[in-house]
């Protein structure tokens, strides 16, 4: 695509409104493509299915059940935090403005758990090893959608297409999964 690119860390509720207010570009943030966030911006074609996973001290909890009245902490306007809220009411979900502020509290006791895309906490279990999965994986559309995509204005006919384009080709030639092997393990 050959883009000169600026990369910044944003809290993740307000991403949306900051490129609506043309703050941004385009935002590619592990976003899941939902009908809800489809209203407000266009996505690029997907290029992760997702899937999410609670993580918590090792060998602590199994299933949703085991968290039952347990704090699960979770980036705030997420949706991580709006599943939690729905399905599993008996947990209470503690919004963090980060991943990182979330782990501190986990490691510290301050919470029982950290809910997230399942690639993003792989990479804290691998830095942490007291930590493990506390839950099955979950992939419920309804939720997280039809994977990540990369967010940008409606009216940005010709970026979206720049980036489809530059996917379609990097899936084509084989870098994508070259890029999805080493960051992305299953």
């Amino acid at each position: 695509m050959q883009a000169e690119c600026t990369f910044t860390n944003h809290a993740f509720d307000s991403l949306i409104p900051a490129l609506k207010f043309r703050k941004y570009d385009a935002v590619i943030s592990g976003m899941d493509i939902t009908p809800e966030r489809s209203k407000q911006v266009a996505f690029s074609n997907p290029y992760y299915a997702n899937s999410a996973l609670v993580i918590a001290k090792k060998d602590t909890y199994k299933t949703f059940a085991d968290l039952k009245g347990k704090r699960i902490g979770m980036e705030n306007g997420t949706t991580h935090q709006k599943y939690l809220q729905d399905k599993h009411p008996e947990v209470k979900t503690v919004a963090y403005d980060s991943y990182q502020n979330a782990i501190i509290d986990l490691k510290n006791g301050r919470i029982d758990g950290v809910f997230g895309d399942t690639a993003v906490v792989n990479e804290w279990l691998k830095t942490n090893p007291q930590l493990g999965p506390a839950t099955e994986k979950v992939t419920d559309p309804q939720y997280f959608g039809t994977g990540l995509g990369i967010a940008v204005r409606p009216d940005n006919k010709a970026l979206l297409e720049k980036l489809n384009n530059a996917l379609t080709a990097i899936k084509a030639d084989g870098t994508y999964q070259k890029i999805s092997d080493q960051w992305f393990p299953q």
